[in-house]
Protein backbone atom coordinates (compact mmCIF):
# COMPACT_ATOMS: atom_id res chain seq x y z
CA UNK A 1 0.00 0.00 0.00
CA UNK A 2 2.36 2.43 1.10
CA UNK A 3 3.73 1.90 -2.73
CA UNK A 4 0.60 3.73 -4.37
CA UNK A 5 0.98 6.50 -1.87
CA UNK A 6 4.35 7.39 -2.14
CA UNK A 7 5.07 10.61 -4.98
CA UNK A 8 5.89 9.42 -8.41
CA UNK A 9 9.21 11.06 -8.52
CA UNK A 10 10.15 9.07 -5.50
CA UNK A 11 8.96 5.99 -7.08
CA UNK A 12 11.04 6.55 -10.20
CA UNK A 13 13.76 7.15 -8.11
CA UNK A 14 13.04 4.00 -5.91
CA UNK A 15 13.28 1.97 -9.43
CA UNK A 16 16.09 3.22 -10.82
CA UNK A 17 17.98 2.96 -8.01
CA UNK A 18 17.28 -0.50 -8.25
CA UNK A 19 17.81 -1.14 -11.60
CA UNK A 20 21.45 0.48 -11.08
CA UNK A 21 22.27 -2.00 -8.42
CA UNK A 22 21.15 -5.01 -10.37
CA UNK A 23 22.43 -4.08 -14.01
CA UNK A 24 25.55 -3.37 -12.06
CA UNK A 25 25.96 -6.79 -10.76
CA UNK A 26 26.26 -7.69 -14.46
CA UNK A 27 29.52 -8.66 -15.88
CA UNK A 28 30.16 -8.84 -19.81
CA UNK A 29 32.63 -10.40 -22.03
CA UNK A 30 35.30 -9.24 -24.67
CA UNK A 31 34.48 -7.34 -27.14
CA UNK A 32 33.62 -4.72 -24.13
CA UNK A 33 36.20 -4.11 -22.36
CA UNK A 34 34.67 -1.05 -20.04
CA UNK A 35 31.09 -0.57 -19.02
CA UNK A 36 29.81 2.45 -17.15
CA UNK A 37 26.89 2.79 -15.08
CA UNK A 38 25.64 6.16 -15.15
CA UNK A 39 23.20 5.58 -12.41
CA UNK A 40 26.58 4.89 -9.88
CA UNK A 41 28.98 7.30 -10.76
CA UNK A 42 26.58 10.12 -12.20
CA UNK A 43 23.24 9.52 -9.91
CA UNK A 44 23.53 13.16 -9.31
CA UNK A 45 22.26 14.09 -12.35
CA UNK A 46 20.14 11.37 -13.00
CA UNK A 47 18.35 12.23 -9.40
CA UNK A 48 18.15 15.75 -10.39
CA UNK A 49 16.29 15.26 -13.59
CA UNK A 50 13.65 12.80 -11.99
CA UNK A 51 13.14 14.78 -8.96
CA UNK A 52 12.61 18.03 -11.33
CA UNK A 53 10.81 16.48 -14.42
CA UNK A 54 8.75 13.54 -13.35
CA UNK A 55 7.07 14.25 -10.41
CA UNK A 56 3.72 13.57 -12.43
CA UNK A 57 2.24 10.84 -14.17
CA UNK A 58 2.53 11.07 -18.17
CA UNK A 59 0.43 11.12 -20.92
CA UNK A 60 3.53 10.38 -23.44
CA UNK A 61 6.49 8.33 -22.92
CA UNK A 62 9.33 7.89 -25.02
CA UNK A 63 11.76 5.42 -24.48
CA UNK A 64 15.56 5.15 -25.86
CA UNK A 65 18.42 2.16 -26.09
CA UNK A 66 21.26 3.34 -23.81
CA UNK A 67 23.16 5.73 -22.57
CA UNK A 68 25.75 7.67 -25.28
CA UNK A 69 29.48 8.32 -24.98
CA UNK A 70 28.74 12.15 -24.48
CA UNK A 71 25.47 12.91 -23.63
CA UNK A 72 23.97 10.19 -21.03
CA UNK A 73 27.37 8.69 -19.71
CA UNK A 74 28.89 11.96 -19.20
CA UNK A 75 25.49 14.02 -17.39
CA UNK A 76 23.33 10.99 -16.51
CA UNK A 77 20.03 12.30 -18.12
CA UNK A 78 18.97 10.03 -21.20
CA UNK A 79 19.81 11.48 -24.32
CA UNK A 80 21.65 13.98 -21.91
CA UNK A 81 23.53 16.67 -24.60
CA UNK A 82 25.13 18.73 -21.94
CA UNK A 83 24.01 21.45 -23.60
CA UNK A 84 20.27 20.71 -23.41
CA UNK A 85 20.79 19.35 -19.79
CA UNK A 86 22.36 22.60 -18.52
CA UNK A 87 20.68 25.31 -20.86
CA UNK A 88 17.12 24.30 -21.36
CA UNK A 89 16.50 21.66 -18.55
CA UNK A 90 18.83 23.65 -15.80
CA UNK A 91 20.01 21.32 -14.41
CA UNK A 92 24.32 20.94 -13.61
CA UNK A 93 25.30 18.15 -10.94
CA UNK A 94 29.00 17.43 -9.38
CA UNK A 95 29.27 13.59 -11.54
CA UNK A 96 31.35 11.21 -10.39
CA UNK A 97 34.14 8.76 -11.55
CA UNK A 98 33.75 4.82 -12.27
CA UNK A 99 36.51 4.44 -10.42
CA UNK A 100 40.05 3.14 -10.77
CA UNK A 101 40.76 0.97 -13.70
CA UNK A 102 36.91 1.18 -14.62
CA UNK A 103 37.65 3.98 -17.10
CA UNK A 104 38.43 4.30 -20.73
CA UNK A 105 41.64 6.45 -21.14
CA UNK A 106 39.58 7.16 -24.67
CA UNK A 107 36.55 7.86 -23.06
CA UNK A 108 36.76 9.87 -19.85
CA UNK A 109 34.05 10.93 -17.66
CA UNK A 110 34.44 14.61 -17.71
CA UNK A 111 30.37 15.25 -16.97
CA UNK A 112 29.47 18.71 -17.46
CA UNK A 113 33.25 20.10 -18.69
CA UNK A 114 32.76 17.43 -21.26
CA UNK A 115 33.12 19.55 -24.70
CA UNK A 116 31.68 16.97 -27.34
CA UNK A 117 28.43 16.72 -28.16
CA UNK A 118 25.93 13.87 -28.13
CA UNK A 119 24.67 14.51 -31.86
CA UNK A 120 21.63 12.21 -30.80
CA UNK A 121 20.52 14.09 -28.08
CA UNK A 122 20.89 17.68 -30.04
CA UNK A 123 18.59 17.04 -32.34
CA UNK A 124 16.01 15.01 -29.77
CA UNK A 125 15.80 17.72 -27.21
CA UNK A 126 16.37 20.56 -30.00
CA UNK A 127 12.88 18.87 -31.68
CA UNK A 128 11.47 19.34 -28.04
CA UNK A 129 12.65 22.68 -27.18
CA UNK A 130 11.24 24.02 -30.91
CA UNK A 131 8.13 23.03 -30.57
CA UNK A 132 6.91 23.23 -27.13
CA UNK A 133 9.18 26.29 -26.02
CA UNK A 134 10.50 25.93 -22.13
CA UNK A 135 11.19 22.17 -20.88
CA UNK A 136 8.88 22.19 -17.94
CA UNK A 137 5.56 22.85 -20.89
CA UNK A 138 7.15 19.43 -22.43
CA UNK A 139 7.25 17.38 -19.33
CA UNK A 140 3.68 18.60 -18.29
CA UNK A 141 3.07 15.85 -20.52
CA UNK A 142 6.00 14.08 -22.26
CA UNK A 143 8.87 11.99 -20.34
CA UNK A 144 12.07 10.76 -22.05
CA UNK A 145 13.57 6.73 -20.05
CA UNK A 146 16.34 4.34 -21.48
CA UNK A 147 15.70 0.97 -21.59
CA UNK A 148 19.41 -0.12 -20.41
CA UNK A 149 21.06 2.19 -18.02
CA UNK A 150 24.82 0.87 -19.13
CA UNK A 151 27.10 1.77 -22.05
CA UNK A 152 29.56 -0.85 -23.21
CA UNK A 153 32.98 0.04 -24.81
CA UNK A 154 35.43 -1.69 -26.76
CA UNK A 155 39.49 -1.75 -26.59
CA UNK A 156 39.10 1.15 -29.28
CA UNK A 157 36.59 3.21 -27.48
CA UNK A 158 34.34 2.15 -29.92
CA UNK A 159 30.56 1.88 -28.82
CA UNK A 160 29.12 -1.19 -28.51
CA UNK A 161 24.89 -1.33 -28.36
CA UNK A 162 23.35 -3.39 -26.15
CA UNK A 163 21.58 -5.62 -29.07
CA UNK A 164 25.20 -6.95 -29.84
CA UNK A 165 25.97 -8.09 -27.08
CA UNK A 166 25.94 -12.07 -26.89
CA UNK A 167 22.50 -13.88 -26.46
CA UNK A 168 23.75 -15.28 -22.79
CA UNK A 169 24.36 -11.47 -22.06
CA UNK A 170 21.44 -10.01 -23.34
CA UNK A 171 19.29 -12.67 -21.62
CA UNK A 172 20.79 -11.70 -18.44
CA UNK A 173 20.42 -8.18 -19.07
CA UNK A 174 16.77 -8.02 -20.19
CA UNK A 175 15.67 -9.47 -17.38
CA UNK A 176 16.71 -6.56 -15.52
CA UNK A 177 15.91 -3.97 -17.84
CA UNK A 178 12.28 -5.69 -18.57
CA UNK A 179 11.66 -5.28 -15.05
CA UNK A 180 12.42 -1.90 -14.35
CA UNK A 181 10.65 -0.90 -17.68
CA UNK A 182 7.10 -2.23 -16.52
CA UNK A 183 7.92 -0.75 -13.07
CA UNK A 184 8.26 2.93 -15.02
CA UNK A 185 4.73 1.92 -17.23
CA UNK A 186 3.08 1.19 -13.73
CA UNK A 187 4.07 4.59 -12.26
CA UNK A 188 4.09 6.90 -15.09
CA UNK A 189 0.74 5.39 -16.76
CA UNK A 190 0.94 6.62 -20.24
CA UNK A 191 -1.64 6.67 -22.97
CA UNK A 192 1.73 6.18 -25.38
CA UNK A 193 4.65 4.89 -24.91
CA UNK A 194 6.86 6.02 -28.34
CA UNK A 195 10.29 3.52 -29.57
CA UNK A 196 12.99 6.18 -30.59
CA UNK A 197 14.62 3.61 -32.54
CA UNK A 198 13.43 -0.03 -33.84
CA UNK A 199 15.03 -1.86 -30.95
CA UNK A 200 13.34 0.35 -28.30
CA UNK A 201 9.98 -0.15 -29.86
CA UNK A 202 10.42 -3.77 -29.58
CA UNK A 203 11.26 -3.80 -26.62
CA UNK A 204 8.09 -2.06 -25.71
CA UNK A 205 5.70 -4.15 -27.24
CA UNK A 206 7.69 -7.33 -25.22
CA UNK A 207 7.20 -5.89 -22.15
CA UNK A 208 4.15 -3.74 -22.46
CA UNK A 209 2.07 -6.19 -23.24
CA UNK A 210 -1.41 -6.20 -21.92
CA UNK A 211 -0.69 -3.07 -20.38
CA UNK A 212 -3.16 -0.38 -21.51
CA UNK A 213 -1.67 2.05 -23.65
CA UNK A 214 -0.70 2.56 -27.01
CA UNK A 215 2.75 1.96 -29.18
CA UNK A 216 4.43 3.91 -31.56
CA UNK A 217 8.02 4.53 -33.33
CA UNK A 218 10.00 7.13 -34.41
CA UNK A 219 13.03 7.30 -36.24
CA UNK A 220 16.55 7.10 -33.90
CA UNK A 221 18.40 10.41 -34.08
CA UNK A 222 21.93 8.97 -34.48
CA UNK A 223 23.96 10.13 -37.07
CA UNK A 224 25.03 6.70 -37.68
CA UNK A 225 21.69 6.48 -39.78
CA UNK A 226 21.90 8.08 -42.95
CA UNK A 227 17.83 8.53 -42.90
CA UNK A 228 18.71 10.61 -39.54
CA UNK A 229 20.50 12.80 -41.30
CA UNK A 230 18.26 13.97 -43.37
CA UNK A 231 15.59 16.73 -41.56
CA UNK A 232 15.39 14.00 -38.85
CA UNK A 233 13.03 16.54 -36.64
CA UNK A 234 11.04 16.79 -39.82
CA UNK A 235 10.49 13.47 -40.14
CA UNK A 236 10.15 12.33 -36.24
CA UNK A 237 7.56 15.30 -35.95
CA UNK A 238 5.52 13.72 -39.39
CA UNK A 239 5.25 10.39 -37.70
CA UNK A 240 4.07 11.55 -34.01
CA UNK A 241 1.56 13.67 -35.79
CA UNK A 242 0.87 10.44 -38.10
CA UNK A 243 0.25 8.56 -35.52
CA UNK A 244 -1.64 11.23 -33.63
CA UNK A 245 0.00 12.28 -30.79
CA UNK A 246 1.05 15.61 -31.80
CA UNK A 247 -0.98 17.90 -33.65
CA UNK A 248 -0.17 19.07 -37.09
CA UNK A 249 1.13 22.88 -36.88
Amino acid sequence: MMKFAMAVEHQLIEAAQKLSKDAGRLRFGAPVTHVYNPLAYAWNGHESYLRRFGGSRKDVVFLGMNPGPFGMVQTGVPFGEIGAVRDWMKIEAVIGRPGPGLEHPRRPILGFDCTRSEVSGQRLWKLFADRFGSAEIFFERHFVVNYCPLAFLEASGRNRTPDKLSLAERTRLSKVCDAHLRAVFEILRPKWVVGIGEFAARKIEMVGEGMPFKIGQILHPSPASPAANRDWAGQAAGQLQALGIWQND
